[in-house]
């Protein structure tokens, strides 16, 4: 079973870290030639790509000025403690331990428009660059066409061999639009929270991106080997409902909080 998240727009590199363990990113020379490329973009003309605001802008090609291997535990930290956000809280990757620690390595992937794909401990330097950014390559006109069939080798490698058993998506829709699923051999298992609210259960953004980390968490810290026990994840209230279910779009309901 292999548990795939999307990263997360804020990082921290501040924070002390709760481990001296970190591994290297598998695509740091397809991570260069991106770099390379943003390189190119003036902050005005970032912030037109990216839709961000001239602070933000002018950060991130600071960002990639600097950006260079290799990569040590001085100039860049491990993947889980540097993205913060809703999934990240949900997950709550300061408080693992060491056996969590090599549980997720093995079956925890996270998603990256620079990165590619990323094991948890895998170091980062800071940097934005959104999947679903329209930037060309040599690969197409976008991320997509730049990521997709190495992520799909690399998921079905990883999820026959180091982690077997199927895709468990996590991720967003944007993030998880990168790997070509026509491609996999692996299935692909995707669960949804919803919350009812008004009589009616809906997915609501915020609840859903922590469920997704807490999911995460669940199995991580139950060392889940088969996909079907997710089944039995009742954090903040959430349960299964299996007449709501398909056999690859699994539903966990809640009363509104």
């Amino acid at each position: 079973m292999l548990l795939l998240l999307s990263p997360a727009k804020t990082l921290d590199y501040d924070s002390p870290l709760t481990t001296r363990r970190f591994s290297q990113p598998d695509y740091l020379p397809q991570s260069q030639q991106l770099i390379e490329r943003l390189r190119h973009f003036s902050p005005a003309a970032l912030a037109e790509l990216m839709s961000l605001s001239d602070k933000l802008a002018q950060l991130n090609v600071g960002r990639y000025a600097d950006w260079h291997t290799p990569f040590t535990p001085d100039n860049a930290r491990p993947a889980v403690l540097a993205f913060m956000g809703d999934v990240y809280e949900g997950l709550q990757a300061r408080q693992f331990d060491d056996a969590d620690l090599d549980y997720a390595q093995q079956h925890l992937r996270i998603l990256s428009g620079l990165y590619g794909l990323l094991r948890p401990l895998d170091l980062i330097q800071p940097y934005r660059l959104e999947m679903g950014t329209r930037l060309d390559t040599s690969a197409g006109r976008d991320l997509y066409a730049f990521w997709g069939q190495q992520l799909a080798q690399a998921l079905d490698q990883l999820a026959q061999a180091e982690a077997p058993g199927p895709i468990i998506n996590l991720a967003s829709d944007e993030y998880f639009k990168a790997v070509p699923v026509a491609a996999l051999r692996t299935p692909v298992i995707q669960p949804v929270f919803q919350d009812r609210k008004n009589g009616v259960y809906k997915i609501i953004s915020f609840h859903a991106k922590r469920a997704r980390g807490m999911m995460a968490r669940f199995a991580i810290r139950h060392r889940l080997q088969h996909a079907e026990a997710l089944q039995g994840f009742d954090e903040a209230g959430y349960r299964f409902a299996p007449e709501a279910s398909s056999e690859d779009r699994w539903l966990f309901r809640r009363e509104a909080p």
